[in-house]
């Protein structure tokens, strides 16, 4: 449960430098793009566009970054000089094009969720093992600052043992949402639980071990989105009795992020993630009976950090050829459990895991 199963700090000789290829060059690619070449000695050297409408997009990527473009995304992939891909384009084609780098011998970052089904992710993880390379699942929120800080206070056994988390994930969604590739289910396998819930399973995830029960309620009430929801409700249980609740919302009209861990000692919580969802702060208070109450607050303010950190933990792994935080395998375990629940809801009954 420490801060990454098997880390380690980097080799002697120091972090690999990356050669680095994005299929995808919409707004998620420009984010992880932007990481470079600040975030180490790696270099973008390509970018591809996922679809062949997008060719005039990828030109103008591949300007502002500097960097090659290619109008199909196999032509990237099979580079000899591109050590690792970085996968930004919509769930339905994440398996195809991260199993034909990983072909390639490339090192694959693949944005969450892994894949569309749990198949195709079964299917990314184990063609990765096989070929000895790196496959991590975008899970940023792993990286940012606050929930980093929950993740110290917990090892150094600030609240204790862990009894409950809990989270709200909303967003107000936008004009138009239900025509976007994000409200098209022969896109994507889920509806808000899959697109934003899923960040806040994997924490569960980190903090708590593995979940074995789920119980959910899924709603389409606003968005007309249906069969997807945008709103679920999720209660997850471990096997020895640690519980997790989740809201997470599609019709949360001012945005909200809020995760919280009970402990027989004392509370974190983080709210916030920056931007629309308010300043990043983490709380840590203790119980202490018949004492005035007090709460230790951290603020984090400026940029977004997490992609630069999720990135550079990608090439510790890379360089410590190890499991990275967020592995392909936390990506797989989170989709089996948004799975899950939607079995839950549907059927009106409890899901063993």
């Amino acid at each position: 449960m420490a801060l990454g199963e098997g880390w380690t700090e980097p080799l002697p000789d120091g972090m690999i430098t990356l050669n680095i290829g994005i299929i995808g060059v919409g707004l998620q690619g420009k984010r992880r793009a932007s990481v470079f070449p600040t975030a180490s000695g790696s270099k973008l050297l390509a970018a591809a566009c996922g679809h062949p409408h997008h060719e005039d997009t990828v030109l103008r990527f591949s300007k502002s970054f500097g960097c090659d473009h290619h109008f199909k995304w196999k032509d990237l992939v099979s580079r000899e000089d591109i050590d690792a891909v970085i996968v930004c384009t919509p769930p339905h084609l994440h398996a195809e094009m991260a199993m034909k780098a990983i072909d390639n011998g490339k090192h694959v970052l693949c944005e969450k969720p892994l894949a569309r089904t749990v198949e195709e992710a079964e299917k990314m993880v184990r063609q990765a093992k096989d070929a000895g390379v790196v496959l991590k699942c975008g899970f940023n929120h792993r990286h940012h600052p606050g929930i980093l800080q929950l993740r110290r206070w917990v090892d150094s056994g600030e609240i204790g043992e862990i009894d409950f988390a809990r989270c709200v994930y909303g967003i107000c969604g936008r004009p138009g949402y239900e025509s976007e590739w994000r409200a098209n289910q022969s896109y994507v396998g889920g509806g808000q639980l899959m697109e934003q819930g899923i960040h806040a399973i994997d924490l569960f995830r980190w903090f708590l071990g593995d979940l074995r029960e789920v119980n959910a309620f899924t709603s389409t009430r606003y968005w007309k989105i249906h069969p997807l929801e945008d709103n679920a409700f999720v209660i997850f249980a471990t096997e020895d009795g640690k519980l997790a609740g989740l809201h997470s919302s599609l019709t949360q009209w001012k945005n909200k992020f809020q995760f919280e861990l009970s402990g027989h000692d004392g509370y974190a919580t983080v709210e916030g993630l920056g931007g629309s969802y308010g300043t990043e702060r983490a709380s840590l208070a203790r119980r202490e009976f018949g004492k005035p109450f007090s709460e230790q607050i951290l603020e984090y303010r400026g940029t977004d950090e997490s992609w630069r950190n999720e990135w550079e933990e990608f090439e510790a792994s890379v360089t410590n050829r190890r499991p990275p935080i967020g592995s392909g395998t936390d990506g797989l375990e989170a989709m089996k459990l948004v799975y899950a629940a939607y079995t839950s809801a549907e059927k009106k009954v409890t899901v063993k895991v």
